[in-house]
């Protein structure tokens, strides 16, 4: 099959005051998330001015790949689309169409398996080329949480951020790794039956051992952020937050902070770790530095870039971890029955 174009899709996310609640009704849809929920998360938005940053890092980053495909001679015009706010995927897809367009790769701003950050982005794939008729062929790219240059950014991020902190205590910092917690139930479900299980959670500390063996880190954390569940719902524990008190509580005075699981530094990173965990840190007498996300980096354009040409290609993938990852889905169409399961809503 020949392609036309790329496109990124992304979560999407507010760029006014005013699409703050629309947005969050989007992302909760169907959830039972009460409304005083929804009023509670929008603050968090509206502390930025109602302005979620995702959409404009992933500017950036189509910017930064347009680049890196005129340099390589890849001649795809890249368009950017969304789940849960504009551009719709829906949206963008119809102007593909009217482009054009026949058949497009799609890179989703997720490194993960899992239902949201692999199986939702088939769904919304689906979604997208149901609303418009003669829609282009999509194929989404393979997994990348353990792409040597993630990594590489990765790791040079938490060198930099080791920088930030005072000299006489950088020996003894604790490196911990963050990503977004999800139900314990669906991360369960992720994957193909036949793999066990817990693919995500598998891959995340995967990535994380990776990015402490290139630092030199013999000790880390994995700990997890963000939970928006009901609280009878088990998810993935312990939150950074409670862990600086563990950290604390055996006299640990400087911590480095890297959130793994995240391409940006959109919302959840900047709210959860550089406001809540930095000011918790600071209650506790706690020298703190977080690392940068890896999509402003150059690295992370020529990431897609090789994604791109080794699937033109039918290159081997270049990975460095052991833990499964699994490859393109054509049109939304699962890797495997039963991979990757919605999780189950409970009220």
């Amino acid at each position: 099959m020949g392609f036309d174009a790329l496109l990124l899709l992304s979560f999407g996310g507010p760029e006014r005051p005013e699409d703050v609640m629309p947005f969050l009704e989007n992302v909760t849809r169907g959830r039972g998330v009460p409304r005083e929920r929804l009023d509670e998360v929008a603050q968090h938005y509206l502390h930025f001015g109602g302005v979620s940053p995702i959409n404009g890092l992933n500017r950036d980053i189509i910017a930064a790949l347009e680049a890196e495909f005129a340099t390589r001679g890849i001649d795809l015009p890249v368009y950017f689309g969304n789940r849960n706010w504009h551009p719709m995927a829906e949206e963008t897809v119809e102007r593909m169409r009217a482009d054009g367009i026949g058949a497009a790769l799609v890179f989703p701003t997720s490194a993960w398996g899992g239902y949201s950050g692999c199986r939702q982005y088939d769904e919304d794939i689906v979604r997208a080329r149901v609303a418009v008729p003669d829609a282009p062929e999509l194929v989404k790219l393979r997994q990348y949480f353990d792409h040597p240059l993630l990594i590489e950014a990765f790791a040079d991020a938490i060198r930099e951020a080791v920088e930030q902190l005072p000299a006489d205590r950088r020996d003894r910092a604790r490196l911990v790794f963050t990503a977004h917690s999800i139900p314990v139930s669906a991360d369960a479900a992720a994957g193909p039956p036949a793999d066990g299980g817990q693919l995500y959670s598998r891959q995340v500390a995967e990535a994380a051992r990776l990015c402490a063996a290139a630092t030199g880190f013999a000790e880390y954390d994995l700990v997890w952020q963000s939970r928006s569940g009901p609280p009878q719902v088990p998810w993935l524990e312990p939150d950074i937050v409670d862990h600086l008190d563990t950290l604390s509580g055996k006299e640990i005075d400087a911590v480095v902070v890297c959130p793994v699981g995240f391409v940006s530094d959109h919302l959840e990173v900047v709210w959860d770790l550089d406001n809540e965990a930095k000011e918790r840190a600071a209650e506790l007498g706690m020298t703190f530095a977080r690392a940068a996300t890896p999509g402003a980096d150059p690295r992370f354009a020529r990431m897609i870039a090789e994604l791109v040409t080794e699937h033109l290609a039918g290159a081997q993938p270049r990975r460095l971890g052991a833990v499964p990852g699994y490859g393109c889905t054509v049109n939304g169409a699962a890797c495997a029955v039963g991979c990757c399961e919605p999780p189950r809503r409970t009220r």
